[in-house]
């Protein structure tokens, strides 16, 4: 699949343009007012308590700052952090280094969580509860089992399928914070922010125009801000104002809702070419030539939550919105649907 701008996941050019606009401190990081609050107060209470932090779940979307969140919980505890995800911890062995290697109250992060082989999974439990793990010493009959201590730990696992995190695993976990979609002020604070690590000259009027497009996200919205920068220094004069800001992005494709050019396509695939709809997935899939689980994984959850499609039990349809969204005129067999 192409690279999109309004891509929620992480991609290979933004690893370090977010680093460099990353948070490190509590005090810095925009949105998420109520887990900013708790995630505050269980620091502090640690702090003066003198122990590790209890394990910590960060859940929601990609692109709304899990892992920024955990490099400031490390920060704010001042113990260094160790980062990983899932699928990279293959087995036991790589587990135990990891965990042996931590001293007192160091923070082990685990994106993508969900994705732990579940071998791996079952011994994180007695590291979790215990603080140790069972390392098997030989093979065959001759194999021992040798329990080993580590150091108190906070693990924070992060991970956007809530869903495939097992009951166990979920349970270990004393500190449950879901992050959700951030409003348009919220954007435009990181916009403004971020503009100003950036040395970009940013109008209040430009970053109101980005904010609105950027889908509630702060990844999208950075990303966004790279590519308007750039348009900016070779179309203007560097300056992010509102006429700039609706000139790049009408050249990158991203329109007034944050629809990029196969979110369009597929609102109009299901109205030009299905009447709207219903229309079953496998055969939109086929219309707009993208693959079923791109379409249900990466483009629709969006569509959905603005409202412009809606899931039925025969299919996908298009709701008014998003017919005058696309400037289209509703059948009447249409306004009856949605009447009804």
């Amino acid at each position: 699949m192409e690279e999109r701008i309004v891509a929620t996941t992480n991609q290979d050019e933004d690893t370090l343009f977010d680093v460099n606009l990353r948070p490190e401190r509590l005090s810095e990081y925009l949105g998420q007012t109520k887990v900013k609050e708790k995630v505050g107060i269980f620091i502090e209470a640690t702090k003066r308590r003198k122990e590790a932090l209890d394990h910590v779940l960060l859940y929601g979307p990609p692109g709304l700052g899990k892992t920024t969140l955990a490099h400031i919980v490390a920060n704010e505890l001042g113990v260094k952090i160790y980062s990983t995800s899932g699928p990279v911890i293959e087995r036991v062995g790589d587990l135990a280094s990891i965990l042996t290697n931590l001293n007192e109250k160091d923070v082990l992060f685990i994106d993508e969580i969900h994705r732990l082989n579940r071998i791996v999974e079952e011994y994180l439990y007695s590291a979790m509860e215990d603080y140790k793990i069972d390392i098997m010493i030989g093979e065959g009959p001759t194999a021992k089992s040798m329990k080993v201590s580590v150091n108190k730990f906070t693990l924070i696992g992060a991970t956007t399928r809530t869903g495939l995190l097992t009951s166990p695993l979920r349970s270990r976990f004393g500190v449950d914070l879901r992050l959700d979609y951030y409003s348009s002020d919220e954007i435009n604070g990181i916009l403004n922010r971020s503009s100003k690590i950036l040395g970009v000259e940013l109008t209040k009027d430009g970053a109101k125009e980005l904010a609105s497009r950027a889908r509630g996200t702060p990844r999208i919205a950075n990303r966004i801000l790279k590519r308007v920068r750039d348009y900016a220094e070779v179309k203007a004069d560097g300056v992010i104002n509102l006429d700039v800001a609706g000139s790049a992005l009408e050249m990158l494709e991203v329109d007034s809702l944050g629809l990029d050019g196969l979110d369009r396509a597929i609102l109009e695939a299901i109205i030009n070419k299905f009447n709207g709809g219903p229309v079953g997935i496998d055969t939109l899939s086929s219309a707009v030539s993208e693959e079923r689980d791109t379409i249900e994984d990466v483009y629709e959850p969006f569509l959905v939550r603005q409202g412009l499609i809606v899931k039925t039990p025969r299919g996908r349809a298009a709701t008014p919105l998003a017919y005058d969204h696309l400037g289209i005129d509703l059948p009447q067999m249409q306004k009856g649907l949605f009447n009804s």
